[in-house]
């Protein structure tokens, strides 16, 4: 088979085929496809002779033809709410990285937060065949559930919004770590401790502010519910929110704030007062996002383990993918304490 009958039988102006092989070669399509892919039905041989032939002249296996025969696109979708949000850099990170191990390419569509949105950018996702999808901070979360069973593409929720079960799920443990983040507060001294959620009825503002009352019943605080203020889950609904705290007649020495977002905001408003952080009130954050070392003072705040939820969210995908029955994950959070936060003055 010398190089020069190659040659002469492809001419190297369009993308090499396993057609093209087989004519060099002299064997058969399935021969081909055989070899390329290490067949034992192919001698080690032929095998290394039309292997050798797909190098020389430039073949590159079609992912499109590969996932016809064996009908699996080896790609995913991520639906996240805004590729603005900062919570999302990371969690797309780890979902990348673990879906490169295996051999999966991602694509990444962007829903706006709008659950119209979601449904149809999941729908649009299921018709381009990818194997899977995950959505992160879902605003749909088991109203996924109809729609999925009728196109059979496994799902998995990573800190599913919606107040339903999903159980292909990658939580944190919000309940425990609100409840932790606000002792942190009542251990300090504090008694007048407020909450700055989110007006939108998430799953997680819910829990998150179940975990802040449990927490000051258990150390048989009251709840006032003239200290609980509602934001965005941005710095802009953050700011007016605590602005609304601050202009109370005994205003809170402490604030558990939904997230880090709404802590900007938060520390913006007590700043344009005049007030100081901690001396006069004391803040903690949700998410221990890239910024939460760097405010003015640096941010306590629950870290949540984005990098590593995103591996997890793939892994579990990965598991659906293969027909098993992955149950929901629970992440447990870490509360860092940094320099917003200190016992409240005499």
């Amino acid at each position: 088979m010398p190089k020069k009958t190659r040659r002469r039988q492809y001419s190297g102006q369009r993308p090499a085929s396993i057609k093209d092989i087989a004519r060099i070669a002299g064997v058969s399509h399935s021969t081909v496809s055989r070899a390329l892919h290490d067949s034992p039905l192919v001698t080690r041989a032929t095998a290394a002779q039309i292997q050798k032939i797909a190098r020389d002249v430039g073949y590159r296996a079609s992912a499109v033809a590969r996932g016809l025969v064996t009908r699996k696109t080896r790609t995913i979708g991520v639906v996240v709410t805004t590729v603005t949000d900062p919570w999302v850099g990371e969690v797309l990170s780890g979902i990348e990285l673990a879906a490169a191990d295996h051999g999966y390419a991602v694509f990444l569509a962007d829903s706006n937060a709008d659950p119209a949105r979601e449904k149809s950018v999941v729908q649009s996702f299921a018709e381009r065949r990818v194997d899977g999808i995950v959505v992160t901070s879902s605003r749909v979360g088991a109203l996924h559930t109809p729609m999925l069973s009728e196109m059979m593409v496994p799902i998995v929720l990573i800190n599913n919004q919606h107040p339903g079960k999903f159980v292909h799920s990658v939580m944190i443990e919000n309940l425990d770590a609100s409840r932790e983040a606000t002792e942190h507060l009542i251990g300090l001294g504090h008694r007048r401790i407020g909450y700055v959620g989110d007006r939108y009825g998430h799953h997680s503002d819910a829990e998150r502010f179940a975990g802040y009352r449990e927490a000051l019943q258990k150390a048989g605080l009251p709840f006032v519910p003239e200290l609980v203020a509602h934001g965005d889950g941005k710095a802009e609904g953050g700011a007016p929110a605590m602005s609304r705290l601050l202009a109370l007649a005994s205003p809170p020495t402490a604030v558990f704030c939904y997230n880090d977002v709404t802590a900007l905001g938060v520390l913006h408003a007590i700043h344009v007062r005049g007030l100081r952080v901690p001396a006069d009130i004391s803040i903690v954050g949700f998410d221990d996002l890239f910024f939460a070392p760097y405010t003015q003072p640096p941010l306590t705040t629950v870290r949540q383990p984005r990098k590593k939820m995103g591996q997890m969210a793939f892994e579990s995908l990965l598991k659906l993918m293969s027909g098993e029955d992955p149950a929901e994950i629970k992440v447990p959070a870490e509360l860092v304490v940094r320099e917003s936060t200190a016992a409240p003055q005499a």
